[in-house]
């Protein structure tokens, strides 16, 4: 499909900064088949079933972002995805100054060797010496705001918490799965007096997701691969929710992709542990999924295409054009939406 056909016009200042305080405090649309009604997240229990399913994504930011040095070059890495003990693959800024063999030298003493360069501008890092990477990062990294919101501000002492979900327990991913950032223990409790359940999965989100379509046509775009699992148990248990009736409504895009990753073509989801690089757009036949909370995405991105692919294209358009005239918050810190397919 052409690219263009998922543009659509987007004020800058509907771009959030800040989360909503307190988190369930965040408006929420509700898109339900074709009609369009606004709440509040707080409102999230009443607009589901007893017996509903909502699935999470347990996974952990961490601080992914590193300044450098290469000799006099300044230069600034991404982690993108872990592919060993001490290797993650990055993107660098002005990477053209950093050759295989180089050793970039980050603050605080954190230093990593350059062991290759993929196609795709990436490159392999190799962190030095004997201490975990985990406490390397900890000590040099800073929290990977997406560039919409770095662009505006820097990241600060507050973005250590406010980008990081309630969930958050497998340290790895370097973007928030943003839907389940509106989740609190006050709406736990309303889930629960709802009899609305919950499970979690994990999948390592990776700075992939921001990345621009740079293609005129979707087929020719390339998704990176992220880590993802999903336990033989917790598969069991979401077989059994739909095989009683009950909805799963994957909280975010994450969750959804990882789904229909384990998903077969009968709609069992099944044991997965490994990368995926699934890519959905409109056509594409959802197996294991019966709605959608998500936040508002970019013009053009493969998250609004995802939506459209449930929802409809007409369908997401109409409600993202009633999002910007009733000025909904876009974005990672943004308002929340629940997509409903007929």
């Amino acid at each position: 499909m052409r690219v263009d056909l998922f543009d659509f016009e987007l004020p800058r200042e509907r771009i959030a900064l800040r989360p909503a305080r307190p988190r369930d405090s965040a408006r929420l649309l509700l898109v339900d088949g074709g009609d369009i009604s606004d709440h509040q997240v707080l409102e999230l229990p009443s607009l589901l079933r007893p017996g509903d399913v909502l699935v999470f994504n347990d996974t952990k930011v961490i601080p992914a972002q590193l300044e450098g040095r290469r000799g006099e070059a300044r230069i600034g890495a991404t982690l993108h995805k872990r592919e060993g003990p001490r290797e993650w693959r990055a993107f660098l800024r002005n990477a053209k100054r950093a050759r295989v063999g180089d050793t970039i030298q980050f603050s605080q003493g954190v230093e990593a060797s350059v062991t290759d360069k993929a196609e795709d501008g990436s490159a392999l890092l190799h962190f030095l010496g004997d201490e975990p990477v985990e406490l390397l990062l900890e000590r040099a990294g800073r929290m990977p705001l997406p560039p919409y919101i770095a662009s505006k501000r820097p990241t600060d002492d507050r973005d250590r918490a406010d980008y990081q979900t309630m969930f958050a327990k497998e340290e790895g991913a370097v973007a928030a799965p943003t839907a389940a950032l509106h989740f609190t223990p006050r709406l736990l409790q309303g889930l629960d007096a709802r009899d609305i359940g919950r499970e979690t999965l994990t999948l390592h989100v990776g700075a992939g997701t921001f990345l621009p379509v740079k293609v005129q046509d979707t087929i020719g775009h390339q998704m990176h691969a992220e880590w993802g699992k999903i336990d033989g148990a917790t598969a069991a248990r979401l077989n059994a929710v739909r095989a009683k009736g009950g909805r799963l409504i994957a909280v975010g895009t994450t969750s959804l992709r990882l789904l229909e990753t384990a998903a077969g073509e009968d709609g069992v989801i099944r044991p997965f542990e490994g990368d995926t690089a699934i890519f959905i757009t409109p056509g594409y036949r959802f197996r294991a999924i019966d709605g959608l909370i998500t936040n508002f995405h970019l013009p053009k991105s493969t998250l609004f295409m995802l939506v459209s692919a449930l929802m409809g294209i007409e369908v997401m358009k109409a409600a993202y054009s009633h999002a910007v005239a009733e000025e909904y918050r876009f974005y990672s810190y943004g308002d929340a939406s629940l997509l409903l397919p007929i």
